[in-house]
């Protein structure tokens, strides 16, 4: 695969690379230069639990000493791959920075806890990609003069039609278009994704390899980057200490007490190990209630949900209009499959939502997740989605 051929029609240009340390960034700070743009590498300094950032780098001051970057060990944003991102830099001959957005960070640390407190499930990579990705990164962007923003997301921009859309990426194992639904669509047109049209991991890696890269075997990370361990309910006592030692009584669908946990934030909806009760049967968690501090399981049966309302709409196309239903499919997971949905479009007292009905009852949509909306005709093609408020039974979707 050549590098032009995966910029066919886009002028060249200055471009910042939001460099991970990983192998698709990497690579797609190599194509980037192979091409002819001129690319900057810029890593995020978002900080971690445990961290000592002593020696803050200013978003106009390079990083040259990987030594002075004191970040978490795990994740996308760990010490070694700000070290790997400047290997990176300087094997491919490109300027390379630091960016400080630990204070930004830490409204999606909040916003974590915050919907954990609630009883939701958060997402809080989209909240990245939503606010610091695609939010403050564009922003230094056009501090730097650049004219494009490139990340190694597995998606693809495509701009054969009047404006650029958003699709999946060429595999499907690895797409990541769920996770970029809330960006701005103004932003689509400055955007590049090339790694999002190669078609599989193992291209990636050969095209690491092609170019030299240091991080050519360099596995991905799938933990969230600033839970330690990736225990979440730990980390969440820690920020809000009201949340320790909390008991509460486990229930069945009928209400029975059948057991007790140790706090409401320490499950999810649908999960199945871990829960602490043995009824002599495989049991899931249904429903959470963070008021009384209660968790209902039951059978996977009664995980089935049949639609949901979403809000905090954003749309990447032309929105429907007002009341008219929408084919489409709808995937509630970052990692889940897309399912066969009606959409449409409503508005109410508190602005603009989505009633999602889906063709067949599906596991588990639980509020906090994002619903992303995807072309019922073309179903590579990322229309828009919103964050699920609530979700109803089958019987009663039509109310969701």
């Amino acid at each position: 695969m050549r590098a032009d051929d995966l910029f066919k029609g886009v002028p060249r240009g200055k471009v910042l690379v939001a460099m991970s340390g990983g192998g698709d960034s990497s690579v797609t700070a190599a194509l980037r230069k192979d091409a002819g743009f001129d690319p900057v590498g810029v890593f995020m300094r978002l900080g971690s639990p445990g961290d000592t950032l002593d020696e803050l780098t200013t978003p106009d001051e390079p990083a040259c000493d990987p030594k002075a970057i004191r970040l978490g060990k795990q994740g996308c944003c760990s010490v070694g791959d700000a070290a790997d991102a400047r290997l990176v830099s300087a094997e491919l001959g490109m300027p390379f920075y630091v960016v400080n957005f630990r204070r930004e960070f830490g409204r999606i640390i909040d916003y974590f806890v915050d919907e954990y407190a609630k009883g939701r499930t958060p997402t809080p990579c989209v909240r990245c990609n939503d606010w610091l990705k695609f939010g403050r990164l564009p922003e230094y962007a056009d501090q730097i003069g650049a004219d494009y923003v490139a990340t190694g997301h597995y998606a693809r921009v495509d701009r054969s039609g009047a404006s650029p859309v958003l699709r999946r990426g060429e595999d499907a194992d690895k797409d990541q278009s769920y996770v970029l639904f809330g960006m701005r669509r103004a932003r689509l047109g400055s955007l590049l994704l090339p790694v999002g049209d190669v078609p599989d991991k193992a291209g990636v890696r050969e095209l690491a390899e092609h170019y030299g890269l240091p991080v050519a075997d360099k596995p991905d990370s799938y933990e969230i980057c600033f839970v330690p361990g990736n225990d979440y309910a730990k980390f969440v006592e820690g920020r809000r200490g009201e949340l320790r030692d909390t008991p509460g009584d486990v229930l069945d669908t009928e209400g029975n007490v059948v057991g007790t946990h140790g706090g409401h934030h320490t499950l999810t909806v649908g999960q199945r190990r871990g829960i602490g009760v043995a009824l002599g049967r495989r049991i899931y968690v249904v429903d959470k209630d963070p008021e009384r501090n209660t968790v209902t399981v039951g059978a996977r049966a009664d995980l089935a949900t049949g639609g949901c309302l979403a809000r905090e709409v954003n749309w990447l196309s032309d929105p429907p209009a007002l009341g008219e239903p929408l084919p489409c499919t709808v995937q509630y997971r970052a990692h889940g499959a897309p399912e066969p949905a009606t959409c449409t479009r409503a508005e109410d007292g508190l602005g603009e939502h989505l009633r999602i009905a889906f063709d067949e009852p599906v596991d588990a949509v639980a509020p906090g997740q994002a619903a992303v909306v995807y072309a019922g005709g073309d179903p590579s093609l990322v229309l828009g989605g919103g964050w699920v408020a609530s979700a109803s039974a089958p019987d009663r979707a039509a109310r969701a």
